[in-house]
């Protein structure tokens, strides 16, 4: 196997970049090798994987994938750290296939990247978290299975299946692109600076998605619908979106949803009947 990173490491290369890290970017490097390799084996990757990874940081993480063989895509905002990134991997691993992509991940799309991913395997700036898993999920359908670190409020929620108290908008829109689960804790420790929140793991597999562009729109624009006023019964919280409670009540039941129920009992199959059956009424 080939060298990590370690606490002392870190700390010299940010020195040496005279890198801060930032709570606005979300920066909490890595340090730990074994929370590293395990993040790299539940993320599944192999020689064969073609990983996207976002906000590389100091390289930690990055170090991980490079060594099972993977060809690893790294974008990273921090001008600083994109430019020092491929001289920490190249000498520690002279034979690993890193790209670096300077840009917001945010904004990344198909052609900004050397190939179509298969894999993200990320620790995730917490401020934006869910904007970029969807967008990527969004952007690149190539992408199978993905393994994030995450805000543990945040993780619980994508995770989450109706019912759940945490359930919400972000959990019915990541489960529009595949199957979310939790693959553990990671402990405040295996940082730096130590953040004053709690990490967990979340793995996701892709499935077939239910429809096309347009019915995944109707479906998010619902989704925002029933979730903006979340304790609301669906016939008030789509009151809005679908022309008045009596006509937001009778499309309902069209769909075979009761206009009582709320949003968080409402399951992605449920939005999607519903989407299918406001699209058929306009």
């Amino acid at each position: 196997m080939g060298a990590l990173l370690g606490p002392a490491e870190i700390r010299d290369l940010a020195a040496k970049l005279d890198v801060t890290p930032t709570k606005k970017l979300g920066q909490n490097f890595v340090h730990d090798a074994n929370t590293v390799r395990r993040i790299v084996a539940s993320g599944r990757v192999d020689a064969s994987s073609k990983v996207l990874e976002i906000g590389p940081g100091l390289g930690s993480l990055t170090l991980g994938l490079t060594e099972t063989g993977a060809s690893v895509t790294a974008v990273e905002i921090d001008g600083r750290l994109a430019a020092q990134l491929p001289a920490t991997v190249t000498a520690l691993q002279p034979s690993a296939q890193l790209r670096v992509v300077h840009q917001d991940a945010l904004t990344v799309a198909a052609s900004d990247l050397p190939e179509a991913p298969t894999h993200v395997v990320a620790n995730l700036p917490y401020n934006v978290s869910v904007p970029v898993l969807l967008h990527l999920l969004a952007t690149f359908p190539s992408i199978e299975r993905a393994l994030v670190m995450v805000q543990a409020e945040v993780g619980y929620r994508i995770a989450a299946g109706p019912g759940s108290k945490v359930y919400g908008a972000p959990s019915v829109k990541a489960a529009w692109y595949g199957s979310w689960s939790t693959a553990g804790q990671v402990s405040r420790q295996v940082f730096w600076p130590v953040p004053n929140v709690d990490s967990v793991l979340v793995g996701f597999d892709r499935a077939d998605p239910p429809g096309d562009e347009t019915l995944r729109a109707q479906v998010f624009t619902l989704v925002d619908g029933a979730f903006q006023q979340r304790r609301k019964m669906l016939r008030q919280s789509l009151s809005g979106v679908l022309g008045g409670s009596a006509r937001a009540s009778e499309i309902l039941e069209a769909a075979g949803i009761d206009p009582t129920a709320r949003g968080e009992a409402i399951s992605v199959d449920d939005f999607v009947r519903l989407a299918r059956t406001v699209l058929a009424a306009s």
